[in-house]
């Protein structure tokens, strides 16, 4: 098929279920290798980016009758990651119910904070409530954009708690200025600009 193009709320995950095939099969394509080498991350695209999905090709299994066999279903599941952080610290041991394509998962946060679980790969949206119904958020699910673009340099800053401001790609006073306040946090000079170092820091402490 022609390349496709990724639209928002879409990552790797959600278009290898929609073709029928394994994201690996994807993403490992030589046609691919310029976009893998710019994004790194295959689940954080950007909208535009152009994605070359092979066709799929039909397989024949052969397996006695009367017999178990196993088969691996492609493109599921997908990995849900979250940190709670109050204060820059771990929001440990903080019950939560997390709703997502009508699964209920509950549970409470681990010692640094983590929520972790699988999810479908095409979904794109949720709702997290926290503390018996204290906090209630929604999410959306494969908006994430990459730490390249300024939009996913917004993103990360406005999920880490240094900006308020909208996600509009625009480096702007609002965003230099909390850009500054993220760099004094992690020991970096405060130039309100972003630099190779400032990015990976970012990334890193996002944890994507």
């Amino acid at each position: 098929m022609p390349n496709y193009i990724v639209q928002q709320g879409e990552c790797l995950s959600s278009i290898a279920k929609r073709q029928g095939l394994f994201w690996e099969k994807i993403w490992n394509h030589p046609r691919n290798a310029d976009l893998k080498a710019r994004r790194k991350d295959p689940n954080i695209l950007y909208p535009g980016d152009a994605l070359y999905v092979p066709e799929r090709e039909d397989k024949e299994e052969r397996g006695a009758t009367e017999q178990r066999h196993r088969f691996r279903v492609k493109g599921t599941p997908a990995k849900f990651r979250l940190r709670l952080l109050k204060e820059g610290r771990p929001r440990k041991g903080l019950p939560y119910t997390l709703t997502i394509d009508g699964k209920i998962i509950s549970g409470e946060t681990d010692d640094e904070g983590w929520i972790e679980c699988n999810i479908p790969p095409d979904a794109q949206s949720g709702r997290l409530i926290l503390d018996h119904g204290s906090e209630q958020y929604s999410l959306q699910l494969g908006h994430l954009d990459p730490v390249e673009e300024t939009t996913g340099i917004q993103q990360r800053l406005r999920n880490l708690g240094f900006y308020s401001g909208e996600i509009n790609g625009r480096m702007g006073p609002e965003t230099q200025a909390s850009l500054a306040k993220f760099q004094r946090s992690q020991g970096l000079e405060a130039t309100g600009r972003i630099d190779e170092q400032t990015r990976g820091r970012l990334k890193d402490t996002h944890h994507s």
